[in-house]
């Protein structure tokens, strides 16, 4: 159309030109002057008509050139996925991409030299985005520089859609707004995505912290990377102590071997494995882990182990009191239905030996002999009672150290015989303890003459007591053969006994008077050392009177 209009202005100047210049000469000839205008106009016409094909093949090719320029514009920004808006320096729209027109739902809309209030007017469900986006730009241009934010635009089907948009203004030389570059892309997934990982990391962090096991991380060499907060309830150590160690150095020598083949199993062969480990408390204790190693698996590859130990050294010990019960409830039946069978043709026995010892005065050596034995048969016959009959206890306040003073007195003898001495750390305060006295007296007996019938001449059997506001410990130490792990394991066992002449009852016996207190009984030992038998009682009782039978229960 351009083109016509400028031909149509040459061809009506051309005719103009013609008629006009023949008319003029015509009117004034014949004169000097117009005799030159006469030889000089079709010099003249040719400029004139060379200039104005110049301004018209100039402008043409200006204006093509910036069609030219436009059309790559509008097809770098419509090749784009992200909102692309150029706009002046009033807010006026001056191109935008058809991903920004189909946002806003107004791809029918003529939009150039229309500010983002006046498109509202014509998209219903973006009208307030619109709005707002004036009230964007405009902390663009008072930031005075490029700015980054991220915008959320609500969608007409409940959801949202998230842009990292970043906005460049523009300035003229004299510092006035020249315009404003907008892009904006679309991060909705990647949101959604980040949105999904960081709940996944807390639940992750949850579970690591929050779980009541102790939970591990190990490289594929067994190299601790995190603990959880449990490590510390649990073992007594700082988790910071052991990340970056090998989990090895938790371990007494004899566990490592089978952690460190548990590890190369699920390493190699990538199943979760699961064992029972002995780790030491911090106090000093051993704890039973119940713990289960799982692979870490990463794009289809191995990339470390979690380890979950679960503490279950209450739960054997139950089985192990359990056990021991069972055993207790055997030995009670066969004493029950044994021991008045034995007790009473013992007592016609004893009384006949007495007979025979007033009447025969020549065999005395051999009576005195049978009387020890019955009277031996007849100990052991007290001690099944005891186990097969629960007994009430009559809890009394009693000094604990006249109890062990009486024990020292009765056993001084038998100690002295074998050059064995027997020293008692005295308190200098009395250590008063609810207790049926008796029945210490008894337990103490049975642990100060196993240490003395384990030591050799010239040891000696230590005594010492502690108190405190709740409960009082009591030591006994000797210096004797110690005991072996073998034996360790079955203290307490009836019928078993490491001595040639022993029942295994006295050891049953002093467990059961020890748990009717409440108290704990435990034993440090090693073969030819010696062996250390700690005894704690709680000082008060919530009931003062307690039955062998509900303790046991």
């Amino acid at each position: 159309m351009k083109k016509m209009k400028y031909l149509l202005i040459f061809f009506i100047l051309s005719i103009v030109w013609i008629f006009g210049t023949n008319y003029l000469l015509n009117l004034y000839a014949p004169s000097p002057f117009i005799e030159l205008v006469e030889h000089s106009k079709e010099v003249l016409y040719v400029v004139l008509a060379g200039w104005f094909f110049y301004f018209f093949i100039g402008k043409t090719e200006e204006l093509n050139a910036s069609r030219e320029e436009e059309k790559r514009l509008s097809t770098l920004i419509n090749s784009m996925v992200d909102f692309v808006n150029f706009k002046d320096g009033e807010g006026r729209w001056i191109e935008a991409n058809d991903f920004g027109l189909k946002l806003f739902d107004i791809e029918n809309v003529d939009y150039k030299g229309k500010k983002d209030s006046e498109l509202a007017e014509y998209s219903g469900f973006f009208s307030d985005a619109l709005r707002y986006c004036e009230t964007s730009d405009e902390e663009a241009w008072e930031a005075g520089g490029i700015i980054r934010v991220e915008e959320v635009l609500p969608q007409p089907d409940g959801s949202i859609k998230t842009f990292d948009t970043i906005k460049v203004p523009l300035y003229n030389e004299d510092g006035s707004r020249q315009g404003l570059v907008i892009i904006g892309r679309d991060i909705t997934e990647r949101k959604n995505v980040e949105t999904l990982l960081e709940e996944s990391r807390q639940q992750y962090r949850s579970l690591f912290e929050y779980s009541p096991d102790i939970v591990s991380m190990l490289d594929l060499n067994g190299i601790i990377k995190n603990l959880n907060p449990q490590f510390k309830r649990i073992t007594g150590f700082e988790p910071e102590d052991y990340i970056g160690r090998s989990i090895t150095e938790l371990l007494p020598a004899d566990h490592r071997d089978l952690l460190l083949e548990k590890i190369e199993k699920v390493v190699e062969h990538h199943c979760p494995q699961t064992f029972e480990l002995e780790i030491p408390h911090k106090n000093g204790n051993v704890i039973i882990l119940q713990s289960t190693t799982l692979p870490i698996i990463v794009n289809d590859r191995i990339a470390g182990i979690i380890c979950s130990s679960r503490d279950i050294t209450e739960l054997r010990q139950t089985e192990e009191r359990l056990r021991r019960t069972d055993k207790l409830s055997v030995v009670g039946e066969l004493s029950a239905s044994v021991a008045h069978e034995i007790r009473n043709p013992l007592t016609s026995l004893k009384g006949l030996v007495q007979l025979l010892q007033m009447e025969d005065e020549k065999h005395q050596l051999y009576y005195q002999i049978m009387i020890d034995e019955l009277n031996r048969i007849n100990h052991i016959v007290s001690e099944l009672l005891l186990l097969a009959k629960p007994q009430q206890i009559k809890y009394t306040e009693a000094d604990l150290q006249v109890i062990l003073h009486d024990v020292i007195s009765l056993l001084k003898t038998e100690a002295s015989l074998h050059n064995i001495h027997i020293e008692f750390e005295v308190q200098d305060h009395h250590v008063m303890l609810e207790c049926e006295p008796n029945q210490l007296k008894q337990l103490f007996i049975n642990i100060v003459k196993n240490a003395i019938e384990a030591s050799s001449a010239e040891n000696v059997v230590l005594i010492s007591l502690q108190s405190s506001d709740n409960h009082v410990i009591v030591r006994v130490k000797d210096e004797g053969i110690g005991i072996s792990k073998e034996l360790m394991e079955r203290i307490g066992e009836p019928f078993y006994s490491s001595k040639e002449k022993g029942t295994g009852l006295g050891m049953t016996v002093s467990f059961k008077i020890v748990q009717s207190h409440n108290g704990t009984i435990k034993f440090n030992s090693e073969p030819e050392k010696g062996t250390e038998v700690i005894v704690q009682l709680p000082i008060k009782h919530e009931d003062k009177v307690k039955g062998l039978k509900q303790s046991a229960n």
